[in-house]
């Protein structure tokens, strides 16, 4: 399975992911070429500086807005959280506009790349606006990004976006992150670390500090691991063949890098991934409003939806409603249970889930090509035929789908 790991000993910003991910192209020219050509707004350019922190060589990411450099690597929502912190004198002040998530949600649509590129960028900046929301109870419309900030950050997130596309790993893990420690300068005065921002876009993800004196975690950063990460955990069993090396501006007395693992998972060993588990009690909808709400949360990216019999005050029969998802999908899923359905309100539970490593293949059937699934683990070996083409198979034959069931694995020899 291509695995792609991140080591966050440094902690995580934009700049220092892509300049990881960089290093695990074939081509970084083309990548550059190929970004710089998309139509980043307000004269955005991209480059990539080799760069030496206590002996050791990696990548800067370089964003340049209308011919300067971003020296301070300012955060990207209205109220100024201070990312890792730089020194910027001498730099010419540029003057800052605002603008709306509508506002950034209508640059990445003009953006020239790939469909799937851009509903990435779009979930990372949802995932700011509703931690800028959040944090300042404000509606999401009512809030702005800096201009200048905005460029920069949408160059950072669009970088990270398209180079885990070209990757294109099977799953994407996270160590635990470090989020530095002391106090941040901002906007609104001197706030501890983790920030507002990224204390709550960090919920339910393992962090720490070891002492560092320094905002090392930007929102930003941390909104990016939270949307791709399934889970954040130490290594796994894998076989790497390349490392990148994303370089931070700061300079401590360890090299500010970040790290990352590019590779083939260990076969047979079972994963471990975090998982939100989100639970309410209804007694006032019909089968069919119920299983139209699952649909809808399968389709908004649920792991799993499932209804157990229950029995409520005044002995009224009702069901317990479940979802699964991933952290970073808990807060999305949570309104759309609140939208379609009657509750008022959503129980929320974290769980380690454990799941055989799995994969797919094509065999070829006397009734035609047929997907088998295939799980195993030390000693364990499980296969099931895809049901989706067992039963394509069972209404073009006019059979029963047991039989299709057995004949298939008659011929293929597995119980």
């Amino acid at each position: 399975m291509k695995t792609l790991y991140f080591e966050c000993a440094m902690g995580a910003s934009g700049d220092m992911l892509a300049g990881a991910l960089s290093e695990l192209i074939p081509n970084q020219k083309e990548f550059i070429e190929n970004i710089n050509a998309a139509g980043l707004p307000d004269e955005t350019r991209i480059s990539v500086q080799e760069c030496e922190k206590c002996g050791i060589y990696g990548t800067r990411l370089v964003v340049t807005v209308g011919g300067l450099e971003e020296h301070e690597h300012r955060e990207h929502l209205h109220w100024g959280q201070s990312g890792h912190e730089h020194s910027h004198d001498g730099c010419r002040e540029i003057p800052h506009a605002h603008s709306t998530p509508a506002h950034v949600g209508a640059r990445i649509d003009r953006l020239k790349i790939n469909n799937k590129v851009k509903a990435d960028i779009k979930a990372v900046y949802k995932i700011l606006a509703e931690t800028e929301s959040f944090v300042h109870k404000t509606d999401i419309e009512h809030i702005h990004f800096h201009e200048v900030g905005t460029a920069d950050a949408l160059a950072d997130i669009t970088s990270v976006c398209m180079l885990i596309d070209m990757l294109s790993p099977e799953r994407i893990l996270c160590s635990p992150i470090n989020t530095g420690s002391g106090r941040v300068h901002c906007a609104h005065g001197i706030l501890p670390v983790p920030a507002p921002a990224c204390a709550r876009i960090l919920r339910n993800i393992p962090v720490y500090s070891n002492g560092i004196q320094s905002e090392l975690c930007t929102p930003t950063g941390a909104a990016l691991l939270a949307h791709f990460a399934s889970d954040f955990v130490a290594m796994p069993p894998m076989t790497y063949s390349a490392i990148g090396y994303g370089m931070g501006k700061k300079n401590f007395e360890q090299a500010n890098c970040l790290r990352a693992f590019w590779g083939e998972s260990t076969e047979g060993a079972a994963h471990i991934e975090q998982i939100i588990e989100l639970s309410c009690n209804i007694d006032d909808m019909t089968g069919e409003a119920l299983a139209f709400a699952a649909e809808i949360l399968f389709e908004n990216g649920a792991l799993d939806v499932f209804t157990t019999p229950i029995g409520m005050k005044k002995s009224r029969p009702a069901v317990m409603l479940s979802c699964l998802c991933l952290p970073a999908d808990s807060s999305r899923i949570t309104d759309l249970i609140f939208r379609h359905t009657g509750t008022l309100g959503v129980r929320e539970k974290t769980c380690l889930r454990r799941k055989l490593p799995r994969s797919e293949h094509t065999i070829e059937t006397p009734y035609g090509s047929v997907r088998i699934k295939t799980a195993q683990s030390e000693g364990i070996k499980k296969s099931k035929i895809e049901y989706e083409d067992a039963a394509r198979i069972a209404r073009s034959q006019n059979i029963p789908l047991a039989d299709v069931y057995r004949n298939i694995e008659k011929t293929i020899g597995f119980q």
